[in-house]
């Protein structure tokens, strides 16, 4: 995700090689789920989606991206 740390929002960039179910949900630092990005067959190619956390608290966030063939988890850093 660029940028981080961010204030209030953060794009987070994803490629796909072929069509996929893709679930993108960030969680808190204590693993709750906070909120759904992407939840659906996404096409072929490059992905933008911004993480909008004006209404979240300053802290460490993570967020994770699964396919039926990759998960990845990164660490992002909401500074107030």
């Amino acid at each position: 995700n660029f940028p981080n740390p961010f204030n209030p929002s953060t794009v987070i960039n994803y490629s796909l090689a072929k069509e996929a179910f893709v679930k993108l949900a960030v969680y808190n630092a204590i693993g709750q789920e906070v909120v759904t990005l992407v939840n659906g067959v996404q096409p072929v190619g490059a992905h933008k989606v911004t993480f909008n956390a004006s209404s979240f608290n300053s802290g460490v966030y993570f967020y994770r991206i699964e396919t039926a063939d990759f998960t990845a988890m990164r660490k992002m850093l909401l500074v107030k």
